[in-house]
């Protein structure tokens, strides 16, 4: 499909403006012609197209869109011509949390509590239908102006009906690793808890600006959430309740089973944070030796990525001499 401009129109969308070409899709804003509504228009890029792996992920997104339907979920609408190979979504005015992040660092105790809060509505909401999300990172989460989120792009979300994608088999198309949980990264499908997890990546985030886990490369970063334990947040930001900080514990533990099982519980700990117990845990105890053992670990793993520049360099050294 050519690309679409100003003024051009797709079935009964006139295309208003380009938003976007990144990611699997370009994205248009375009206004409904039947009802005056405005939309978001997605068209697959022709690569996705071709890809049977990255087009099943662009329709799965559509058709786990239209069963949900709630305020803090993007609505995808039907589409009345199922032979065009386009989506039909909400427009959303807002950022993304990402955005909002990138410039605020972090949110503060009161926001953060807030957007986490609605993000375990919405969660709570999509697992009730036998929905999981699996990638919920601050890119797939919007934001307007009175905080309220919704959850984007559902590409390669788990539901009863749809075929098992594992990560496994997703790994070029899922982006960063910084929230994927430690079953996920295993292969294994994931459910509820996995969202939790990311969620509790994200709120640890909101709070502090970083991320529980770091290294040199994206496959650092998943070994840690194996083998190690995260910061404490209140070692990264004072300010952070040691109530808050044993809720992001709960949901970032290793196990699933030792996990919040629901996004209900997790928000029933943020809204009666008194009613926390917090617990005398390892990681408050031996954080520093785990994180100096990672120092030296990415300063190998940093070493071991220079060589094939030095490499590089002493070739082009030689061939100049010649």
């Amino acid at each position: 499909m050519t690309a679409l401009q100003a003024g051009d129109f797709l079935d009964h969308f006139r295309i208003e403006s380009l938003v976007s070409q990144g990611g699997m899709a370009t994205v248009y804003r375009a206004v409904d012609t039947r009802s005056a509504r405005t939309v978001a228009i997605k068209v697959p890029h022709f690569e996705v197209e071709a890809d049977p792996l990255l087009f099943d992920r662009f329709k799965r997104e559509k058709e786990i869109g239209k069963q949900l339907d709630h305020r803090g979920v993007m609505r995808v609408f039907e589409n009345e011509e199922p032979s065009s190979h386009y989506m039909v979504v909400e427009w959303i005015d807002g950022r993304g949390l990402r955005q909002i992040l990138t410039e605020e660092k972090h949110l503060g105790m009161e926001r953060s509590v807030r957007l986490a809060l609605e993000i375990c509505e919405a969660l709570d909401y999509i697992h009730a239908k036998g929905v999981v999300h699996r990638d919920l990172k601050p890119e797939n989460i919007m934001v307007d102006a009175q905080d309220r989120i919704k959850l984007i792009d559902f590409g390669i979300a788990g539901s009863a009906n749809a075929r098992r994608l594992t990560f496994g088999k997703l790994t070029r198309t899922m982006g960063t690793a910084d929230y994927i949980s430690p079953e996920q990264v295993k292969s294994q499908r994931g459910d509820a808890r996995s969202d939790v997890y990311a969620l509790g990546v994200i709120f640890y985030e909101m709070l502090t600006g970083e991320v529980p886990f770091t290294g040199p490369n994206a496959l650092v970063v998943l070994n840690e959430r194996l083998i190690s334990d995260p910061v404490p947040p209140r070692q990264v930001n004072p300010q952070i309740t040691p109530q808050l900080q044993e809720i992001i514990f709960r949901a970032l533990e290793r196990q699933p089973e030792h996990r919040y099982a629901s996004a209900r519980e997790f928000a029933n700990d943020l809204n009666h944070p008194e009613t926390v117990a917090v617990a005398e845990r390892r990681e408050l105890r031996s954080w520093r030796s785990r994180r100096s053992a990672k120092r030296r670990v990415a300063l190998l793993y940093a070493a071991l990525a220079m060589i094939p520049v030095v490499i590089f360099v002493l070739l082009l050294i030689v061939a100049h001499g010649h």
